[in-house]
């Protein structure tokens, strides 16, 4: 393997976290347009993504270990230090542009998580104090539509009418 197929894997694990991305924007239009019957669908969503941004995670990982030993670093280095003891030509600015891309993606990705999760807390607390302030004594509607008070006490009915 070398770096070729390291960009490639690079590549992939951006168009997966622009992918991420979307989908948590798909979640917040979700949150702010009150629609949680789909909420369940679309966090389904976000967490298929996020398994697939963990494999390629890993995948990546062990390709910068093959590159880093054929470049003659440590076999544990990071993409960043890949990046840094690149030898002469692109791979450096590539890798370092990858590392740029996936670093605002990332930054994108955390704001749009920590704002879904006020969303979630609004919403969570909303439904909490609206069951607050529902009557543990329920009022029934008659036949005109009025509501009615609730029966508490006993009635006697008259059985020769």
């Amino acid at each position: 393997m070398g770096a070729n197929e390291l960009s490639a894997l690079l590549w992939r694990e951006r168009e997966l976290l622009e992918l991420l991305v979307f989908k948590l924007e798909e979640e917040q239009l979700l949150l702010q347009g009150g629609k949680s019957r789909w909420l369940q669908h679309a966090t389904r969503e976000v967490e298929q993504v996020l398994g697939h941004v963990r494999e390629a995670g890993l995948g990546r990982s062990v390709e910068v270990a093959a590159l880093a030993t054929q470049w003659g670093t440590a076999e544990d280095a990071t993409l960043r230090e890949l990046a840094a003891s690149a030898p002469e030509g692109p791979w450096g600015e590539i890798f370092n542009a990858h590392l740029k891309a996936m670093g605002d993606l990332a930054t994108q990705i955390k704001e749009l998580k920590d704002t879904n999760e006020r969303f979630i807390r609004a919403a969570a607390r909303s439904t909490q104090e609206t069951m607050a302030t529902v009557s543990a004594n329920p009022k029934t509607y008659d036949a005109s539509g009025v509501t009615g008070t609730p029966v508490t006490a006993a009635r006697i009915f008259d059985r020769n009418l």
